[in-house]
This record gives C-alpha cells, structure tokens and sequence, in this order.
C-alpha cells in the first residue's frame, strides 16, 4: 500500500550506510584517543568453580608498561551489582564461578603489554564442584531466582482422560551474540571527579549506574555516550557494564584515559549467551489433535548470576502458547544456576525459547496422528471471539494469525509443495527433503512495565536544520533512520534537514535499554511528543504574526502554510520566530500506555499488542552425512505500517538467518571441567551468505496496528527470529521422512550435522547404519 505520508512509509536508506560502506563511521574504538591512553585487559579465571587460595601479582605489577592493576579489594564503592539482582562480583571476590571470570584487571601502555602482563599471575585454587549441566541443576535445585509457575483447570484429569496423550523432552542450545564490533569501553577522566565513558551498549543509562555505584559517585558525574554500535543483539544491553565499569575504576586509578576493547575469545569467554534450555512435556489431545491440556517443566540455564534471567524465563512463559489457544495448562519455569557465563539477553529475549516448545508438542502431534503439522496448527489457534485468553490472562484482541497463515499458504503454495517433497522423498533413498510452515504471535514490551518509557530532546536551528536527540542506541537497525523520518515528518521538512544525534546521557536521561523490540515504538514516540510541542508554540506564533488561525497552520513541503495568508519557507519561519523569542526547541517524554502485570503471579497485560507473523521453510538433508541447506524461505510478516520498508525488509532476513544460525549450526560446547571450547570464529559457526536460501521471498502483510503506536507501525527487531523454527522443523520433517514417518524424530537443536545422524538413528532412516549393520550380518556369516 502506498503511503499517506511525505517521508513516513517511504524507503529512505539507512542515516549511516554512506559511512559504513567507506569506512567512514565512528564506532567507539575510532574515537581519536586523548594523550597518555592506557589499555586494559583481564586476568581470567581456569577454573569453573573454585576458591582462589594464591593470586599473586607481583610479576604482574612489574611487567613492561604495566601502570595498574586492580582486584576486587580496590572498589572503591559497591563490589557487588547486577541488572535486576547485585549477586556479581566486579572482580572475582574470594571465589571464582565460571571458567573465563575476570579475577583482576591491567591498564598498561598498549593492548599487547597489558594481555601479556596478566598471563603472569600466580594462581592457585582449591576446587569446588561445578555444576555444568542444566538438568544437573534442575535436580539439585541450584537456582539464581525461585522458579514460577502459572497453572489453570484440571490438569490430571485432562492428561488422563486423553482421549491422546504423550510425553516427551528436548535440549536446545544457547547462541552467541557474535556482533562484529565486540566489547569495548573508553573511559577519560574528567575534572572535580568527573567520568566521560564512550561505551558500545545498548543500555548507556545503566553503564551510568554501575559505575556510579562502583566508583560511590553521584550520576552526575559520569557522563556515558553512544554514537553508535557495530551490532548488539542483546550482549551489550547489560553485559557492557564489565568493560565499563573496569575502565572506568582503571581510569580513576590512574588519572588518565584507559580503554578495554575485548579480544574476540575473551569476550566469549567472559560474556553470556542466549539461554540453552531443557523442556520436559506432557500433553493430552483430541482424535484430530486439538491440544486438551499440555504441562512444561522449562529448564532455564542462567550460568552463574540472576543478570537478567528473570525477565528472560518470563517471556519464555508468556510466549509457550505462541498462537494457540491452551485451556488447561501448567507451566513451570526452573532459573537454574550453573558454572558458567552468565546467560543474558539475546534477540527475542525468552520468546523462541517458549515458542519453540509448543510447536514441537504441535509437531509431536501431527506426528503421532499421521496430520499435517499446518492442519493441527490452525486448528489450535487463538479464536476470534471466544479461545482467546493467554495463560497470563491478557486478552487477544488484535488476532489475525488466521489470514496472515492463510494467505502464506496460498502464496508459498505449501499444499502443491508438499505434495512434490513427498514425491521427491518417494524417488530418494539418500536425499530427502523437509517443509514446514510454522507461526509466530510475538508480544511487544519490555515485560518489566517501568522500562516501557523514553525521553527524546529536538532543536530547531535558525536555519531549519534539525537535530534530535533520544534515549535509543543505534546498532545498526536504523532506530535514528526511523525517528528522524518520524521528525521530519511532523515538521513537513525534507528528510537531509533532520540528523540523530549520538545517545548520551546528560541529554536524555534515565533511558530504557534499546532492546524488546521497543526502540522505535518509544523514542519515535517521544521524539513526535518534543515536536508537537515546538509546533504548537510556532503555530499560535504564525496565527498571531499573519492572522490566520492556529488550527489553520500546516507544515508541509518545506514550508509554513498559514490558511490563505502566507506561505513561508520553513528556514525563514523559524528565523522570524526565533527573532521574536518563540523557543525553536523542546523535550518530549512517552510512556507505553495499557500495560501491567504482577511479576508474582505473571498475569495482566504484559504487552501493548501482538506482531503476527509466519514462515515457510524447505530444506534438503544428506541422510549419509547429516548436512541440511535450506531450499527456499517464504515470510509473511505483519509490520503494521512500515516507517520505513527498506529497512524494516532487511531486519526480517536478518533476523530470520541468525534465527537459522541458532537452531542449526551454531553450537556452544563446554569441556567437563567447564572451559568453552567454542569460543573463536575458528570453532564457532555463524551463517555467512552461502546459507541464504536461493528462493527467499519476504512480504509485508496489510494491517494497521489497532493500537496507538508511532503512525501504526510495528516492531521488526526480534519477532523474525523465532520464524527460523520453520527451518528446524523442515529438517525434522525430512528426517521423519527418512524413517518412512513411523516413529516420532527424536531431535535436539542446534541440528548439526551430528544431531541430525542421531535423529535419522532414532527413526531408523540412517543409511549410513543400516549400510554398517548389513557389514556386520555378512562379516558374522563369513
């Protein structure tokens, strides 16, 4: 649909891409360094759980070039913090808890003298048993957080009255956040106490709190500032502050600028991933498989500390139902503790974490009942009118899975598809392909409602440029692209007269983490709020000034339209209103409106509404090696009205291609005495361009948002991902293939190569072993 709007809706490209693309764009690590910069870097602990018996330093200290070296007896304020729980130590305090824990830090002349100075300390530790394992912990009952759990009807009575039941499990992996630009942290002394950290984080305000606290320093005195970030994705909205706040005390310690930049295997070592998890399921259903009740145990594994694990093991609840309706459930969420890194945010946030379990119980379903995945999935989903009440008790109001997955179906032609792969499988004993079409209802906050809240600040200059600052990061998705459009807009100008500012916090203060899909929702909202406020003020300037009436004022087309008294260029107008003292410049505030919810119970209205969404995956596998490509994507994603397409397009394929990273090759893999062997690009795989699908179609589906959000648009940061389950269940629907659909695939994720194998072993479709066993039968008979 063609948009209503001059600047809104239309493709603009990207306010940074003409930088990227010449190297030009400033990320933390290019700002020209004040003299006499030191450079940090962290001692790491080889342990997973131990208590530190010797740390001496003293080779350390009188290393080349050393200046400082700092251990947790020298925070000078809190030694403890955390996101929402002050259970992580700055600097290993007594006790170290996962292999990779930064136990002591060093600020010297140059990168390469400080990582070569830590590598002398002398440690030594006593070893205590480290609990590596999720289901270890969940059997201990080691938790970061008390478990929660939300439960309605007649549970036993449902499981056993069937007239279907089954039980089942599965492990799916963590991910890394792998942004290209990694940790880094510049912090530059200032006068009468003053802090000025240049950060790469998502979340600037918080960078401000934790080095308040650590340094016992009012905010005020620590200015933090983002221009941009090379890619965050969740690992830099709390996970910075280690960077941030070390510099930060470094930098107080010396009295000079010190920077942190993380070496690509530190920052695995020391930062958490995306939550690996554990379901255990027992789901009761009708002859054409309607679910009648369904109960999850979710083991959550959370590593050493709470960081943000609550909220995470929140939206993997609030999202178990993704787009069915469930009548009688029971949910239980285990925060389970273990030797590790941290687990933190990750795009999505809990979502395919719980998305992901109920459509594995749907393809169970289909399964065992010889259905068509798609014909059980329609057949649960949220009703219109009636069925249409989340487990969290928040009200569907805005559903429209139905004809989004109905005009996906049409477009992918998933039925005449379906038909080829089944006839390709019939002609192919080796290759055998997989297709699923899989959908996705995605819930748009922050779960936490205090966050749901941002600041924005416009100037007007006397030349009718514009510049506007917000509490957002950008991190390349185009958040300053999108709101600048939004106030150029409002203000009638031209696109190139409006520029983003970088985040900082003596601008905007007591931001909101740039994260839960929020970013343009609420500083676009905030930053139309300022605008309005300078339009009303020069509107009833030029009803006064020309005599027209206010109501009659328009800025449209680079102009000033005062009814039929005067037109006025806008660089003119606000030249004459600046000349009689109209203020050119304003703050705005937003606050995400209808949202609440009880974090005991985890009922309410968690989110201000839904993103509909719904992906068509096919995929071939090599039954002999285990090896999968994926064929061809469709994705139907419900946008709203898009700000602007261009952008909004390559965040649905990105996101669905490291989505498809996540559950099919990018593993994470721990020795047994808890140090991550994965944790290089060398033994780390991310997708590259190869993986792309060569038929990858992307359409927006035509729908206003029924809520009050910025010109009806809707977020695209995280709902694309969890769409990359229709490429896992592709591949477990060959491998179901492969045993002849007989027995339930048995398939954990990421499907590697090696998981596949053990999937196609499960089902009695490896080649490979039937081929071995046929060797053995013949070797036996001589």
């Amino acid at each position: 649909m063609k948009s209503k709007y001059r600047t809104v809706g239309t493709v603009a490209p990207h306010e940074s891409a003409h930088l990227h693309v010449s190297g030009r764009a400033q990320y933390t690590d290019d700002i020209p360094e004040w003299q006499g910069t030191l450079y940090g870097a962290f001692g790491l602990s080889e342990r997973a759980h131990a208590r530190i018996t010797k740390l001496d330093l003293s080779k350390v200290r009188s290393a080349p070039g050393v200046v400082a070296v700092i251990t947790a007896e020298d925070v000078p304020g809190d030694k403890y913090i955390g996101a929402a729980k002050a259970d992580e130590p700055v600097l290993a305090d007594g006790v170290v808890e996962y292999y990779g824990q930064p136990m002591f830090a060093v600020a010297a002349t140059s990168y390469d003298l400080a990582r070569r100075a830590v590598k002398l300390a002398e440690v030594e530790y006593e070893d205590l048993h480290p609990v590596l394992d999720v289901q270890e912990g969940a059997e201990k009952e080691s938790y970061v957080l008390p478990p929660v759990r939300i439960a309605q009807g007649d549970m036993e009575g449902k499981l056993n009255a069937g007239p279907h039941r089954h039980q089942g499990s599965f492990y799916c992996g963590g991910q890394e956040q792998f942004y290209l630009e990694g940790q880094v942290s510049y912090a530059v002394p200032g006068e009468d106490g003053e802090m000025q950290l240049f950060a790469s984080t998502q979340h600037p305000t918080e960078m401000q709190l934790m080095i308040s606290h650590v340094l016992h320093q009012p905010s005020h005195t620590i200015k933090v500032q983002c221009r941009r970030m090379g890619g965050g994705f969740g690992g830099k909205e709390t996970q910075s502050w280690q960077f941030a706040v070390n510099a930060a005390m470094l930098a107080q310690k010396t009295g000079r600028p010190v920077k942190i930049r993380a070496d690509r295997d530190d920052d695995f070592m020391i930062t958490g991933k995306r939550h690996d998890f554990r379901v255990e399921y027992d789901v009761a259903y009708t002859d054409d498989g309607q679910i009648t009740a369904v109960k999850f145990v979710q083991q959550l594994r959370c590593g050493y500390s709470a960081d943000l694990s609550g909220a995470v093991a929140d939206r993997q609840v609030f999202h178990s139902d993704n787009a069915y309706y469930l009548d009688t459930f029971d949910i239980l969420s285990l925060r389970v503790k273990t030797n590790s890194q941290s687990n933190t945010a990750f795009r999505g946030f809990g979502g395919p974490q719980g998305i992901m379990a109920i459509e594995y119980v749907i393809e169970d379903i289909a399964a065992k009942l010889g259905r068509d995945p798609l014909d059980v999935r329609k057949l649960n989903f949220y009703g219109r009118t009636d069925r249409n009440i989340t487990p969290y008790q928040m009200k569907v109001e805005d559903n429209v899975i139905h004809e989004l997955v109905d005009q996906l179906e049409k477009t992918s032609q998933y039925r005449e598809r379906r038909k080829e792969v089944d006839a390709f499988n019939a002609n192919n004993r080796v290759l055998k392909k997989g297709l699923s079409l899989v959908p996705v209802k995605f819930g748009i906050s922050f779960t936490l409602t205090q966050l749901n809240q941002a600041g924005a600040l416009v100037h007007v200059y006397t030349d009718g440029s514009v510049l506007v600052n917000h509490g957002g990061t950008e991190m390349g998705q185009g958040l300053n692209t999108k709101v600048a459009q939004v106030v150029a807009e409002e203000l009638g100008v031209d696109l190139k007269h409006v520029r983003s500012s970088a985040t900082d916090t003596s601008k905007v203060p007591n931001t909101s983490a740039t994260a839960a899909s929020t970013g343009t929702d609420l500083n676009g909202k905030a930053a139309q709020v300022a605008v309005r406020k300078i339009k009303a003020a020069l509107a009833d300037f030029a009803a006064d000034h020309y005599g027209c009436d206010a109501a009659e004022v328009a800025f449209v087309d680079n102009h000033v339209e005062c009814g039929d008294k005067a037109r006025v260029p806008f660089a003119k107008f606000v030249q004459t209103a600046h000349a009689n003292r109209i203020p050119l410049w304003s703050s705005g505030f937003y606050r995400t409106p209808k949202i609440h919810y009880d974090t005991e119970t985890l009922t309410g209205r968690p989110f201000y509404y839904f993103v509909y969404a719904a992906a068509c995956a096919e995929v071939i596998i090599d039954t002999l090696t285990g090896e999968n490509r994926l064929v061809r994507a469709d994705i139907l994603y419900d946008a709203g009205r898009p700000i602007n397409p261009a952008v909004d397009l390559g965040q649905v394929e990105g996101g669905f291609i490291q989505g498809m990273g996540w559950l099919t090759a990018e593993e994470l893999w721990w020795n047994d005495k808890g140090r991550l062997m994965t944790h290089a690009p060398s033994t780390y795989k991310i997708p590259s361009v190869s993986d792309c699908p060569a038929q990858f179609n992307v359409a927006f589906f035509e729908n206003n948002n029924r809520e009050d959000s910025i010109y009806q648009s809707k977020a695209m940061g995280e709902p694309p991902l969890p769409l990359a389950l229709s490429v896992f269940f592709a591949i477990r629907d060959a491998v179901h293939a492969a045993g002849d659909r007989k027995a339930v695939p048995l398939m954990d994720a990421p499907a590697t190569a090696e998981c596949v194998l053990k999937a196609l072993e499960s089902v009695g479709g490896c080649p490979a072993s039937q081929l071995g066993q046929a060797v053995e039968v013949a070797a036996d008979h001589g």
